[in-house]
């Protein structure tokens, strides 16, 4: 069993976990892992900043932190931590809801936590395709 917990820590943004959870839910079934437990958090920049510096020593908010606590056979313990801010500045720029953009983030966040990488330009372009997969099974795009 999966057990995902959801959290909005942003002190005015009001937001819907059903979407997120939705993905989380996705990605972890295409990854079959079927155990754990997945804490997702909605904070503001400043949260987000702080932790950034603890954790990854950037000096600097950011849109999306997940961090893997425990991995095994179809198990996966991790957190996704978003920005609300980061996103409702960076949807204005792509034009559309600060909500689709922490969606966009949420899924970042957990392929992460399932073995996607970003650092090369080859497992780049696979994470942006399952991105687009998620969302466009969501319906959010």
């Amino acid at each position: 069993m999966i057990e995902i917990h959801f959290s909005n820590e942003h002190p005015t943004a009001t937001v819907l976990s059903e979407p997120f959870i939705a993905a989380v839910e996705y990605i972890l079934k295409d990854k079959n892992i079927t155990r754990g437990e997945i804490s997702l958090a909605v904070v503001d920049d400043k949260k987000i900043h702080e932790l950034n510096l603890a954790y990854l020593d950037h000096d600097y908010p950011t849109d999306v932190l997940s961090f893997a606590l425990e991995e095994g056979d179809n198990f996966l313990e991790g957190e996704v931590i978003v920005s609300y801010d980061t996103a409702k500045q960076k949807g204005v720029e792509y034009a559309w809801p600060p909500e689709q953009e922490l969606l966009l983030y949420v899924i970042h966040g957990t392929l992460h936590l399932v073995g996607y990488d970003d650092k090369e330009e080859n497992a780049r372009l696979e994470m942006r395709q399952k991105e687009t997969e998620v969302l466009r099974r969501l319906g959010a795009i």
